[in-house]
Parts: structure tokens; sequence; C-alpha cells
């Protein structure tokens, strides 16, 4: 930052701007503050804390031979991951430093020249194989980025010599795109005399959109180069202090130099953008130096007594960009971010991304987002999947049932189309449909129609696809119906169908001797998972088959997948409910196709199935008319492998997909309902099997199954219009 007057009026309009934003989080201060006083190691939502420790899993942030060990021992969930994220920060594998190397790899130093010499502004970091990021504050617009240029390797060797600097100049007229609020510049780098682009020679850093990437009191680490100097990492003696919409506050030892590095969690993903430090202020909001003086702007940096540091989130800043008009060569260069940046071709943003956007040279006083030239229709950034408008959810007149109903422009529009990723209709247009699993009737059906689509957009977004609207798809909540079917099963004396998480209804579910088929499923999942043989043949042939093996048998599966026993019991005594009680299927049936027959004639259906609905479903896809386009079928958590479950469909045979154009099957070797999976197309004819690994714990989830690129990608592509270009 030093020997530039420009570049430190605009930092000190940031640090006055930052100062602000940590007075008004003073509450959210102190309440870190008492929560960590009394003994909580992360004080962060417990949602932050279970998304970050099922990415550190997901990710391979700690082995699962670690993992293992935590849920051996008597934990509650939270702790739990606490103690998963605790251990991903301290036991670091080796990898941790070569890691580190490879990220400081791809961080230069920016420097402009006047007058003859060599000035240093700041830092920056490759974002792409041509694009760097930095504060808009070291390259205010694209007239100071064209005097600027980068330098990599300005560092010491590991032999404590200097190395090599390399430098390249900047092309802002490439690529320019400036964000005021949220300090942010990215331009493109001029290739090499070779015609190597930098990011290719120096490396690049993989952004990502999603959040988990670190929670409140979890170090983080900063490489840049203070005051000018050779590169520094800051390492350790750091945290995350508080998260805010789009700004993190965190401890650690930066300089005006560090202005526009990388901050890091330990896996050396891209958690903020650094900017600024927050100075301490007296009652009137001066910044005080260390001397207790108030600060003047021509005092040296080191004098200020700072409080903390701040950087934009890393997914804010990308929610921005995603939001920026570009043409289709800047689009293009964009997307060469990669897919978990969401800004890949055709991906888009969930509505609700802030800062008005201008297509001028310069960045507004109000924070708009400036991008070089003007835009053209093609550069429009792509909407979100469907009819584009909020939605209002609708309900059958029995209030059982959930369906789509979307408004546009003041007219009704077909509910739940797609109109394609790019905005205009090419073709058929398809509906997304699902079909959910067991016992959800205790849930809103407009809550469970978000977490799909959550866990859907999440997986959409890996895949560089654009999102859905959770208004546009069709929901057939049946839960109601089930439940009914149950109760009116169990008051006729035929059946008793309990709810598993009664303590009395449990037992009864563990021992009742008529269920048969029941305890076959359970027997027939727990001996496929491995359980051992004194435990079988301590059923063989006996009268307490129920009562002794298959409690047994739920012990072991909830064993060896961590899920709960009782959550494992439900969903197959739901599966034999359904498979063995003829006016409960009946009734699920019905009650799905009342609302499927509403899809209007000819449009494509992409079923997305879990659990119970996956059997639903088969059963479906052949009592639908026989004109129905159901170009998709994902089952996600499936029991149809199990020969039990195979036996009592309604058509069986070897291919009984009826009307289904594809078929994608996607199972985790811990989900225990997933048993039989892969499923073996000799039985089921052309079936695409899609293994993903789901989180110890949520195994079953949907919402996990649902966030995977390869499943949600499958979704993504057949949602696109029939003609229209991939």
């Amino acid at each position: 930052m030093t020997g530039s007057g420009r570049v430190r009026r605009a930092w000190e309009e940031q640090r006055a701007a930052a100062g602000r934003r940590y007075r008004q989080a003073g509450d959210e201060r102190s309440a870190v503050r008492e929560r960590r006083a009394a003994g909580m190691r992360f004080p962060d939502s417990p949602e932050a804390v279970d998304t970050r420790a099922s990415r550190l899993m997901a990710r391979g942030g700690v082995s699962e031979a670690i993992v293992a060990g935590v849920y051996s021992e008597a934990l509650t969930k939270r702790r739990a991951n606490e103690r998963i994220i605790g251990i991903g920060n301290e036991s670091q594998p080796w990898a941790f430093l070569p890691r580190g190397a490879r990220a400081a790899s791809s961080i230069a130093r920016i420097s402009v020249r006047h007058n003859g010499v060599d000035m240093p502004l700041g830092t920056g970091f490759m974002v792409s194989p041509r694009l760097l990021m930095t504060n808009q504050h070291v390259l205010e617009d694209e007239a100071f980025a064209r005097r600027c240029f980068v330098e990599f390797n300005v560092q010491n060797t590991v032999d404590n010599t200097p190395d090599a600097a390399i430098r390249f100049a900047l092309e802002p007229a490439v690529f320019f795109a400036a964000d005021g609020e949220l300090d942010f510049a990215v331009v493109a780098v001029a290739p090499a005399v070779d015609g190597r682009a930098a990011g290719d020679m120096f490396g690049w850093q993989r952004l990502s959109a999603q959040t988990g990437k670190a929670v409140v009191g979890e170090p983080v680490n900063v490489i840049g180069h203070p005051d000018g100097r050779f590169k520094e990492v800051v390492v350790r003696d750091n945290a995350l202090e508080l998260r805010l919409d789009d700004f993190l506050h965190y401890r650690t030892d930066t300089a005006p130099g560090s202005s526009g590095s990388p901050v890091f969690n330990d896996q050396w993903e891209v958690v903020a953008l650094h900017h600024c430090g927050v100075a301490k202020e007296d009652e009137h909001g001066n910044a005080l130096r260390k001397d207790g003086r108030i600060a003047q702007p021509d005092d040296p940096d080191h004098l200020v007594d700072y409080v903390s540091n701040e950087g934009a989130r890393i997914s804010s800043v990308l929610r921005r960009l995603g939001a920026g008009e570009f043409d289709e060569g800047r689009r293009a260069l964009l997307a060469e971010m990669g897919p978990e940046s969401g800004l890949a071709v055709g991906s888009s943003f969930p509505p609700g991304a802030s800062g008005a956007l201008s297509t001028v040279g310069t960045a507004s006083a109000s924070g708009a987002l400036s991008t070089v030239g003007t835009a053209s229709a093609s550069g429009t950034p792509a909407p979100v999947v469907g009819p584009g408008a909020a939605g209002v959810v609708g309900a059958s007149p029995d209030g059982l049932l959930s369906r789509p109903s979307t408004a546009v422009d003041g007219r009704r529009e077909t509910a739940g189309a797609f109109p394609g990723l790019r905005g205009r209709a090419i073709g058929t247009r398809s509906h997304l449909v699902f079909l959910h699993g067991r016992r959800q009737h205790d849930d809103a059906p407009e809550d469970l129609r978000v977490h799909w689509t959550a866990g859907l957009n999440h997986g959409l977004t890996l895949a560089g696809l654009g999102t859905v609207e959770p208004a546009t798809v069709w929901f057939p909540y049946y839960a109601r119906l089930l439940m009914s079917a149950l109760g009116q099963e169990s008051a006729a004396g035929r059946r008793h169908f309990g709810d598993p998480s009664d303590p009395a209804a449990a037992e009864e579910l563990d021992a009742g001797p008529e269920d048969t088929s029941y305890g076959r499923l359970v027997m027939a999942a727990a001996e496929a998972r491995g359980l051992p043989p004194e435990d079988r043949a301590a059923t063989e042939g006996a009268r307490d088959l129920l009562s002794g093996g298959v409690k047994r048998a739920l012990g072991f599966l909830a064993d060896v997948t961590d899920l709960d026993a009782l959550v494992i019991a439900g969903v197959f005594r739901d599966v034999d409910a359904y498979l063995t009680a003829p006016g409960v299927r009946d009734t699920v049936l019905d009650g799905v196709l009342k609302v499927l027959g509403e899809v209007p004639e000819g449009e494509n259906i992409v079923l997305v199935a879990h659990s119970l609905g996956t059997v639903v479903g088969m059963d479906l896809v052949h009592r639908l008319p026989n004109d129905t386009n159901l170009s998709l079928l994902v089952t996600a958590g499936s029991p149809l492998g199990m020969d039990a479950v195979y036996d009592n469909l309604v058509v069986t045979g070897p291919d009984r997909r009826g009307p289904v154009t594809d078929w994608a099957n996607t199972w985790s070797p811990a989900d225990p309902v997933a048993t039989g999976c892969p499923l073996p197309s000799a039985v089921w004819g052309p079936v695409t099997d899609l293994r993903v690994l789901n989180a110890r714990g949520r195994a079953h989830k949907i919402e996990e199954y649902l966030a995977h690129p390869e499943v949600a990608g499958r979704i993504g592509r057949a949602l696109r219009p029939t003609g229209q270009e991939p």
C-alpha cells in the first residue's frame, strides 16, 4: 500500500466502513464471547457447525478412522461435530505444508511504476488461469490497472535466498470488474512471452460459492505481501471471530500490503478476501494509535491500534460477480473459475444477490459493480431455472397434497415448468417432481420442498448448472394419506403400525410376530452388511425371529452405518406396510396420481424419488398414462435391490420402468436402506449406477444425495427443454 496516495485514501475509506460494521456488530460479538466463556469451542450456530463438519468429512479434511473414533463416544451431535472440526484444524496431515506451498505460489505482489520507481500497492491471487483477484481500493479502475503489474515468486527460497521474480502485465481491456462495497477487483493477466497463462504456471485458487468453509473460533491463515515485503504467511495465532452477511472479522497479524490477500482455512480453501484492519476507536469514532492518541492520515500504519481484521466473504464476492452483466467473452472468462464458483456458463445464483450494477469503467460511490464494456443481450446473466418469479404454494382441498403454482407478469403460467437454463424455451418443457420418503406427516410440505431444492441447488452449483426455484417444483405430499391409511389398518385389527419414535410402539415394532415380511427386510439388510454368523444362527428356525434377531440386526445396522436404529426400523416398517397392505398402497398411489394428473399433457416429467418414495415411484410409472413423457427417473437411497421389495412390486419382470426414458439410481455404501445396490442390469434392465459417499450420520438424507454434482447434473441436464443445446 505504500507509495500511492490514492490507494491510501481508498484504504482509509474502507477502514472507516469496516469500523462502522464492527461497531454495529457489537451485540453479536458479545454473544460470541459469552458462548466462548461458557466453554463453547466454536461459538457459532448449530447449522454452521453441522455444515462445517459435513464439508470437512466430505472433502477429506479428517480421516474416516478419526471420524469413526469420534462417533464411538457418547457425544451429542454438536459435540461430535465440534470434535471433528477441532481435529481437522489441529491434527494436520503431512499434506498441510505442501498444499500451503501450492496455495502460496498463486499469490503475487501488485505494484505500480511511478516516476521510474516501482511502488508496491498490495497483494493479488490467481482465481483462474487468466484472472487475478485483489481489492478495489488497490486497483481502483481500468485506467489505473493499466499502469500496474504483478510479480510472482517475490519471496525467499528454502535456502533463504531471494527467488527469481517473474513479472506479468495486466490486461484490464480484456477483463476488469470492481465493486466498491465488497472491495474487490478482478482483472485479466497478460500471458507470458511464451504464451502461457499465469494461472497455468503458478496455479490458481478454486473458489467455492458454497458455505461451510469456516466457523467462528476456527483458525484462518493469510498469505500476502505486507508493506510490499517478500511473501509472508500468517498461521495459527489467529481465529475467525464473527461472520456477517458479507464480511468476516478475524484475529490475525496483517499489515497494509496484505490488502487483496486470500484468507484460507486449514484445508487451504479461500474463505475471504482480506481488505483492511479494524482500528480501535474512541467514543467519537476516531481511530486510535497504540499510544492512545488519535491516528492521523499520515501516521505509519504500524502505530495504529488494530482490534480485528476484515475480509469480504468469498461467497458474497462470487454472488456479486454472478449478478454482473458481461458479454459472452467475459462471461466465458469467469466460467474458467470452475464449477464450484457458480459462474460457469448457464449457472446462476439464487435471488437476492445484492448490489446495483453498472457498465461504466469505475465503481460508483454506492458500491456498484463496474464492468468493462457494455454487455450484449447474450451476456445477460443466466436466470434461475424456472419461471423466474416467486411462486405460490398450492394445496389440494383436503390439504394433503401440495402443488406448485406460479404467476408471471400478472398472468397464470404453467406451474412447475422449466423454460430452460438460459431463459428461452425451445421445444418441450420439463417439470421436476419430488417424491418423498417415509413419515413426513409432521413436516410442512413447503419446508420439505425447500430443503430438497436446497440440496439440489448445492449440487447444481457444483455441476456448473442453473439452480431451481422451490416454487416451481411439484411435490406430491402423500405423508398424511399414508398415516391415515396406516391408522385404518390398525383400527380394523388387520395390522398394527405404531410410530417407531414411541418407546412402546418401538418395542412392538421389534417383537410383533406377525410382521415376518418386515423382519425379513431388516434381517436381509443386516446380513448383506455382514451380520456376524452367531447372530444369524440365533434366529434360524426360531419363533423369536423379530423379538431377538431383528433387535440385534437393527443394532448392528446402526453400529455399522451410524444411523439411528429407530430411523432404520421406521423406513423398513413403512416399506413393508406399503408393500403388504393393499389399502395403503392404493391410497398413496391414488393421491400421487391425482397431483401428477395436472401436469400439462405432452410435457416432460423428471421424477426424483427417495427411500420409500422410490418404491412408490416404481409402482407409479406403471399407472401413469401411456403417453406420459417421463424423461428421467432418479431413485436415491432406495431399498429396491432387496428381494423382499422386488417380489412385491406391482409389475415384475426384467425391466419394470414403464414409460421411463432414462433411469439413474444413486446410493451410498453407508446407507442401510440402499442394501442391494447397485441394481444389477440383468434384473432391472438399463440403469445408471451412481455411487456416492454421504457423510456419516446423514447417509440416508436426500439433501446429501442431491448435493453431489454427478446426481444433480443428471437432473439439471434433463430439465433442459427438448432441442436446447447443452
